[in-house]
């Protein structure tokens, strides 16, 4: 399987065009390749070591951002995303979005807006992980495109107005003017296309008519989510406490970070949690596809989608369960969707925060937050 995914990988690396770096020992030696790529990057000013960037293969914006994003109803796209596809859903001021992963595959990063605010919405393959952040730094919006590089195997991106490095797990700059800067998240959930299209009827999907002829539907990484698969070029050593393909639930709070495993969520799919001072509820829910499966999405394995919300609703905290398949307070016996959203009973109409997290695999969160407490273990 490994050897079927490095495969994948290179045809994907062919597609957008190669660039090996040089090996350097030196930061010197580094700058003086990389500057010849990125003459307008202030590389002497960085806040991660530079050894620890490694090029991915594809050259800057080889792995091409969608810059004028086109959307359309939920029933339109329905005629050819399946309703189990997962998509990125994100919610701003009464108005919504999906971001289906099939798309976001081939590309990483979409520059969108969404009820005024200006947003990047990402998706690192190779970490399974799918950020949202504000498009605004120093108070003026900049656009995002990939760099081609990777740390800890997770993609590093560049502002297009400095030529700025950012690290796309973090949301943080690593190199150039705006080093030591920090995006900020907006909290997303991912849910299957039918759990968005029953939440949000009238919300828009991102088409795929985006002005690259590429095959979407396609999975460019065939079986990279193999539990027993090795990070892609990760020159670390993953922590031990997780295989680091492992699916897992972040949530984060006064400091500290606990991760859920898919493999608990399977078996727990409502889990009442306190992660510091703050309750929790992990709603999960099987049935949804893996990107990163087979080279048809359609035919790929179904795994759950996860999320985590709040359990404070105004003065009340509520503890969940689940029964006969529905998902219920237990204090109103309200019922609740993957979105955290009351769809009957008393409570109906109330909606739970999202807790700061996200689903990602666990060699990468655990590689930039070391410190973290595994739930269960």
């Amino acid at each position: 399987m490994l050897q079927c995914s490095r495969r994948a990988l290179l045809a994907l690396f062919v597609l957008a065009g190669t660039g090996a770096p040089a090996r350097a020992a030196s930061d010197a030696d580094l700058i003086a390749y990389w500057k010849q790529e990125w003459p307008r990057t202030d590389f002497t000013r960085h806040t991660v070591p530079l050894q620890e960037i490694q090029s991915g293969g594809p050259p800057k914006d080889g792995i091409p951002a969608i810059d004028r994003p086109r959307f359309e109803s939920v029933a339109a796209a329905a005629r050819w995303i399946d309703v189990h596809e997962p998509v990125i859903a994100l919610e701003i001021g009464g108005s919504a979005k999906a971001y289906p992963l099939s798309i976001l595959i081939w590309h990483e990063i979409v520059n969108d807006r969404l009820a005024g605010t200006a947003i990047a919405v990402t998706f690192c393959p190779l970490c399974n992980a799918s950020i949202v952040f504000e498009r605004r730094v120093a108070g003026a919006e900049v656009d995002f495109g990939t760099t081609g590089k990777l740390r800890y195997s997770d993609l590093v991106m560049y502002d297009r107005q400095t030529d700025s490095w950012w690290q796309q797990f973090t949301g943080a700059g690593i190199i150039g003017r705006h080093a030591g800067v920090a995006l900020r998240k907006l909290e997303s959930q991912i849910v299957a296309f039918g759990d968005f299209r029953s939440a949000w009827p009238d919300g828009r999907v991102l088409s795929r008519t985006t002005g690259f002829e590429r095959p979407y539907g396609r999975n460019p990484y065939a079986g990279y989510d193999d539990i027993d698969q090795s990070p892609f070029l990760l020159k670390t050593a993953p922590d031990d406490r997780l295989p680091p393909m492992a699916r897992v639930l972040s949530v984060s709070a006064d400091g500290m970070h606990r991760v859920y495993p898919f493999s608990v969520l399977e078996r727990t799919p409502v889990l009442n949690d306190r992660v510091g001072s703050k309750p929790v509820v992990v709603l999960s829910r099987p049935g949804t596809l893996s990107v990163l499966d087979q080279s048809e999405i359609t035919a790929s394995r179904r795994i759950p989608s996860a999320n985590a919300f709040s359990r404070r609703l105004g003065e009340q905290t509520l503890d969940f369960e689940l029964h006969d398949g529905r998902v219920l307070d237990r204090a109103t016996g309200s019922e609740w969707d993957m979105l955290g959203r009351a769809v009957a009973g008393p409570l109906k109409g109330a909606r739970l925060t999202p807790a700061v997290g996200g689903v990602h695999f666990a060699f990468a969160w655990l590689a930039f937050n070391p410190g973290t407490e595994i739930f269960g273990k």
